[in-house]
């Protein structure tokens, strides 16, 4: 959620870190700030709003220059977006500076210790009181990674510090607990980050951080220790992708590219997942075949257009391995006493690897003995890590906020998945699981060819954006797809949109149906399922009689929809569990070209963040 970096080395701080904090905005902000140790002092800057009111606040009031800094982009958790609420934070005597992403939840007794000790705390922020506390604990040690550990130690909750202090002003250091953080390693000079993204620009080496670890970061090398300051191992990793991906591209949005490149995304997550011997293989397993085939349940955790992903894959997971599956709000998860054990598979789908409500479902699930599968996109992220299996997407970096080919490649994630536990469970032949990878392969080039066909849909949206409602309907996988379209239009567009299963429609929603009200449609092919088809196909009527605007999505050659389609978007013909990669990608570029009718900011829409870090 907060964007964090921090620098240590011959460059100047300031440039670097605003560099990197510019690369962090995708993740959603509302306020910045930076601090540089230099002339045996410290000095900070922060101001609330984007980035560039705190570069304009930097031109009238130049910091003094360093070679070490760091920086932070807030995403408000406790007291509201103003210059004093934002990072970083400073002690009394402003010798130490602190900027934190996630949330200390005894904030408020430390708060009380503080004051009657004397110290004056000038925010709303949990953030501060860490600021104070290692002031008090610095004056007596002289070490600041020694006092960051003695800190955390009395911190409850999800965190990620990082701090500067005037006295040490060749040493930055950072500390992690359920929150991302991870490091940079160049030449001479040393990174801290919540995403490689800030300095990638720099160095590609990386470095894990684990839970509970401190790290300190000087131009000569990186130290990580365990909160009680033991030696902490370490894995050291090479980020493959560059900055030129996480560019725009000649693009107007971060989104227009990321919906370009999901042909490319879909093949790459392909890419490699059959072996030698021709069978289905994931990036690591730590499960045994034994335990996969004694599988009773799955349950599939995730949280926002994730969730829509899982939704689909339990069609295709009791579909191709007859095993019953369910999906839960990861939110939700382990508050409602969930019944698992070690016959139960938890699949935790995850975009940035770093969601906080996922990553507590998944260390639930492992507490109660079930075993985790991970689907994430970045790699040496937390849930990954604490998984016993893990399949990436390769998706590469996803920088607009509603997520776009990130979904596709879940999907393909979920379906591999299924086929997998097909493969072991001996339910499906293994021509039968090559036949749907084969299907799966042609969908990159169908992906494109929806691509080319997107200006009426961008017209169509155009005409739609003095609306206020838009209503979603499908039925079996498309479900799912409905649901993910009317998210896309909330996040972006700002309308009331809802998705509805088509059966559902005339159990309450069709009281909703009114004069010129749109109402997209997502058709399930014809071929295999005809009474699944025929029954949305009497479910348009319904609506169109009762004066909707029907928008309707179907295969190419399904001409029993076109008498009653008002707008007919046209999609190649898949197989069944596969139509969401291709009737998504209308809906994805019906949203983003219906938000920027409106004015709306497409790649960070109001109130959201890209990594939600915390619960």
């Amino acid at each position: 959620m907060c964007g964090i970096v921090g620098y240590v080395g011959s460059q100047s701080a300031l440039d670097v870190v605003l560099a990197g904090l510019k690369r962090l905005e995708y993740r959603g902000y509302d306020s910045a700030g930076v601090a540089v140790p230099a002339d045996g002092g410290l000095a900070a800057a922060k101001k609330a709003g984007k980035l560039v009111n705190l570069e304009k606040e930097l031109v009238g009031r130049p910091l003094p220059s360093g070679s070490t800094g760091i920086g932070h982009t807030r995403w408000a958790t406790h007291g509201g977006p103003t210059d004093v609420n934002a990072h970083p934070h400073l002690d009394n005597a402003g010798r130490v500076a602190v900027v934190h992403n996630g949330i200390i939840e005894n904030f408020a007794a430390l708060r009380v210790e503080l004051t009657e000790r004397g110290h004056e705390l000038v925010s709303e922020t949990d953030t501060e009181v860490v600021a104070h506390l290692l002031a008090e604990e610095y004056s007596s040690c002289d070490d600041l990674a020694e006092s960051m550990r003695l800190v955390c130690r009395r911190l409850e909750g999800a965190f990620t510090l990082v701090a500067v202090h005037a006295d040490a002003p060749d040493v930055v250091v950072g500390a992690r607990r359920n929150s991302p953080l991870v490091v940079g390693v160049g030449e001479g000079e040393a990174f801290l980050a919540s995403d490689v993204a800030a300095f990638i620009d720099h160095t590609r080496s990386a470095i894990e951080l684990g839970q509970d670890q401190v790290v300190e970061l000087r131009r000569d090398g990186v130290t990580v220790t365990t909160f009680d300051g033991r030696p902490a191992e370490v894995r050291s990793y090479h980020v493959d992708w560059d900055a030129s991906a996480a560019e725009k591209g000649g693009y107007d949005y971060f989104m227009l590219k990321e919906i370009a490149e999901q042909p490319k995304a879909v093949a790459d997550t392909l890419l490699g997942r059959i072996d030698t011997a021709g069978s289905l293989t994931l990036d690591e397993v730590r499960i045994s075949d034994q335990e996969l085939r004694e599988l009773d349940k799955v349950i599939i955790v995730a949280c926002g257009t994730a969730f829509h992903a899982g939704l689909i894959a339990k069609y295709a997971i009791e579909h191709w391995t007859r095993v019953p599956c369910e999906v839960e709000l990861a939110s939700e998860f382990r508050y409602r006493d969930p019944i698992l054990d070690h016959r139960t598979l938890v699949v935790a789908i995850s975009q940035s690897g770093e969601t906080m409500d996922t990553l507590m479902a998944v260390r639930h699930a492992r507490e109660q003995g079930a075993r985790v599968l991970a689907i994430c996109n970045t790699n040496g992220s937390t849930i990954p890590r604490e998984s016993d299996a893990v399949l990436y997407t390769h998706a590469g970096p996803e920088v607009a906020v509603a997520s776009t080919k990130a979904f596709l490649t879940q999907l393909v994630a979920c379906y591999l998945v299924a086929l997998y536990l097909g493969q072991i469970r001996g339910t499906k032949w293994g021509d039968e699981i090559r036949a749907v990878i084969r299907d799966l392969s042609r969908i990159s080039r169908e992906v494109e060819r929806v691509l080319e066909t997107m200006e009426p849909v961008r017209e169509l949206a155009r005409t739609l954006a003095t609306k206020n409602t838009v209503l979603f309907l499908g039925r079996h996988v498309g479900y799912p797809v409905a649901l993910e379209g009317a998210l896309k239009l909330k996040e972006l567009a700002y309308m009331h949109a809802e998705g509805f299963a088509a059966g559902e429609l005339k159990h309450g929603p069709i009281a909703l149906i009114e004069e010129d009200l749109p109402v997209v449609v997502v058709v399930p092919s014809p071929a295999g399922r005809s009474l699944l088809h025929d029954k949305i196909v009497s479910n348009i009527q319904e609506i169109r009689a009762r004066g909707a605007r029907t928008i309707v999505i179907a295969e190419e050659g399904d001409e029993t929809v076109a008498p009653y389609a008002d707008h007919l978007i046209r999609i190649p013909a898949t197989p069944t569990l596969l139509q969401p990669l291709v009737s998504t990608v209308p809906l994805q570029v019906f949203a983003c070209e219906l938000a920027t009718a409106r004015g709306n900011e497409v790649d960070q829409p109001r109130n959201l963040a890209k990594s939600v870090t915390v619960e």
